[in-house]
């Protein structure tokens, strides 16, 4: 039988509680050491006097009992000799031996003796009766044989007799056998070994049995307790109170006792904690439905905001691109006092494209569309890549680039990395002050390798490093100058960061410059660097073949002018009803398509290029559009078109059409 388990400390602070307040504040009791089990401890208190007494009294009465068997044999054995001593004094007095034989005769046919001798000083000796042996269990009994008062006569009396009164004139010796007396004691023995052990047993079990009665209502208690701590607040202890006791008036009284009282308190606490899980619960389920309400609010919000935004960006990007085509189709004729204004036209323009470029980027990674290509990464070609990319740059600010690859090489993207770094060194060169110093660096970590760019400039106050990768919020622009960026780098960055499954750490302080890093997986292997491209040819575009579908005319009007300035075979379409006659006019060959994606009466560009694709599959199918919306990213990437986002810069046009033309 397992030991039942000893009521829990909570349970006793309950019960406790219930009937005294507790204290503000009370040194903590020292801890409670219980060894054994509360079954087994009840056993032992109830067991152990039992034994005691049992054995005390058990080894009393056996004692006096053998003590009195003892007396008995020796009483029994003494008599005997005085017995036959009394009987052979005159026929020891008169040296009768026939007479002392039929004494000692009569004394051993009584079966109490085995042995009886009877011997004086004269050397009378006579004995009834065998031998006693070596290892015969005999005791001896001795008596002195003495005259009475009556047998004193002296004129019988031989000669050299005594008169009564003075010394013993013989002796008489009985052997009796103490084989039936050690039985005797030995029966004693095992009897009142018997009676303890019998008296050990009952009361074994009659405190095994209370300690039943007391042990099994407390382990139901725990087991009551066990459950509501595990959640179980439906749980209730079903121990049953003891039955009524009727007073003296025939009134039946509620008996009062400790187990039933226990019971009850563990009840009531159940009850309590089943009411706070109930009200805990419905808070849980209002505050769930309140968060599930203003999480459907930030989502409604988040989809309407990059609505908003692929709205507004595809609604400037249209005149944006139509005023970049007409301004670098004025530059090549415009006189020399019109060519500062075209100049600043341009570089407005370029603001505005940078501006919704970096838009288009946050909207393209919150969309997800964007999926890095993993590969191992050397960083000495990406260090030269930035290196010539920024050079002309830091040398206008006075900054002095110190690159460290160490021949080190990382696992991520390529392209996604070096956005993220070239745009930390642009950030660094931006703030270095005049004849500072930008140290890019790739430093052993834990993860792999750590890209550091650090600068010695003002550093950045603990108040803002916690916003600078928020959306527009620059720390020294707040005069907004465009040219000093839109504050949109450090956050593209930081979701590129977690794109590459990492993040952007910063350590700065005033006074004392600023570093940004970036911990990426260490390559698998020694990556070899790639070979240098090929410097593409200049080709030529004349004679190319291009169709241009948009519905806006001045978009459509600027591309053609634009084409057929460099010398482009350009037909244009405005509809995609339009667009489908000229591709599948007999005849008909064309090898660039530049198409909107959104044209007019809901008609989708998507459609044209897949009849491009199965009439012309020779040409190449080209989206152009300032649509930057997540559902119209996610649908271009899933079909795997080439898109060209508006405003498109005409040198990056005039490049894709050489690129096309090399191909052909």
């Amino acid at each position: 039988m397992s030991d039942p388990p000893s009521v829990p400390a909570a349970l006793r602070e309950t019960a406790a509680s219930n009937s005294a307040p507790m204290p503000l504040a009370a040194e903590a009791p020292p801890p409670l050491r219980v060894r054994g089990s509360l079954q087994g401890d009840l056993v032992r208190l109830g067991v152990l006097p039992c034994a005691v007494l049992a054995l005390a009294l058990t080894g009393w009465f056996t004692h006096a009992r053998l003590a009195t068997l003892e007396a008995q044999f020796n009483a029994e054995g003494q008599a005997i000799a005085r017995q036959v001593a009394a009987m052979s004094d005159l026929s020891l007095y008169a040296g009768d031996v026939p007479a002392l034989q039929n004494v000692v005769g009569a004394a051993l046919r009584g079966g109490q003796a085995a042995r009886i001798e009877i011997s004086n000083s004269a050397g009378i000796f006579v004995a009834a009766g065998p031998a006693p042996a070596g290892d015969a269990p005999l005791r001896t009994f001795s008596a002195p044989v003495t005259l009475r008062e009556a047998s004193r006569a002296a004129a019988f009396a031989p000669a050299g007799s005594t008169t009564a009164g003075d010394a013993p004139i013989g002796l008489v010796q009985a052997f009796l056998d103490t084989t039936a007396h050690a039985q005797e004691r030995t029966r004693t023995l095992m009897t009142g070994i018997g009676l303890a052990v019998l008296a050990l047993l009952m009361a074994w079990a009659a405190v095994r049995h209370m300690a039943r009665s007391i042990a099994r209502p407390l382990r139901r208690v725990t087991r009551t307790v066990a459950a509501l701590q595990a959640g179980q607040f439906d749980a209730r202890c079903d121990v049953a109170a003891p039955p009524p006791r009727f007073s003296r008036a025939g009134r039946a009284e509620a008996p009062h006792h400790e187990f039933a009282d226990l019971a009850r308190d563990v009840n009531r606490l159940a009850e309590r904690l089943q009411q706070h899980q109930q009200v805990s619960e419905q808070r849980v389920r209002e505050a769930t439905a309140v968060a599930l309400m203003r999480m459907a609010e930030a989502e409604q919000a988040a989809l309407s905001r990059a609505r908003f935004l692929a709205a507004a960006s595809h609604d400037l990007r249209q005149p944006l691109h139509a005023m970049g085509l007409f301004i670098d189709g004025l530059l090549d004729g415009a006189t020399e006092a019109q060519r500062p204004a075209l100049a600043r036209l341009q570089e407005s323009a370029a603001f505005m494209g940078v501006l919704l470029d970096d838009l288009l980027e946050i909207s393209r990674l919150d969309a997800q569309v964007l999926a890095p290509t993993l590969a191992d990464v050397p960083l000495a070609p990406m260090f030269d890549a930035l290196a010539a990319q920024h050079a002309a740059r830091a040398a206008e600010a006075r900054v002095r680039l110190v690159w460290r690859d160490r021949g080190r090489a990382v696992r991520s993207d390529a392209a996604l990395l070096q956005r993220v770094v070239g745009n930390l060194v642009a950030n660094a060169i931006r703030h270095a002050p005049l004849d500072g110093t930008v140290l890019v660096a790739a430093r052993p970590c834990a993860a792999g390798v750590r890209i550091e760019v650090r600068d010695n400039g003002v550093g950045i106050a603990p108040i803002h490093q916690s916003r600078i990768f928020e959306e527009f919020y620059q720390v020294a622009n707040t005069e907004r100058d465009r040219r000093q960026g839109f504050g949109l780098g450090l956050a593209i960055c930081a979701r590129i960061a977690a794109l590459l499954e990492t993040r952007i750490a910063l350590r700065s302080a005033l006074g004392l410059g600023s570093t940004f890093s970036v911990a990426l997986p260490a390559a698998e292997g020694a990556a070899a660097a790639p070979a240098p491209a090929p410097a593409p040819v200049p080709a030529g575009l004349a004679g190319l073949r291009c169709l241009v579908v948009d519905d806006d005319p001045a978009i459509l009007e600027g591309t053609a002018a634009l084409l057929r300035q460099w010398e482009c075979r350009c037909d244009t379409a405005a509809t995609a009803r339009e667009a489908l006659a000229l591709l599948e006019a007999a005849g008909a060959r064309y090898d660039v398509l530049l198409c909107d994606l959104q044209l007019a009466g809901g008609e989708d560009g998507m459609d044209v290029v897949a009849v491009a694709q199965r009439l012309h599959p020779q040409a190449q199918a080209v989206i152009v559009s300032g649509a930057t919306g997540p559902e119209d990213l996610k649908r271009l990437r899933q079909h795997g078109a080439m898109l060209l986002t508006k405003p498109v810069a005409p040198a990056k046009l005039r490049a894709l059409l050489a690129a096309r033309r090399l191909a052909a």
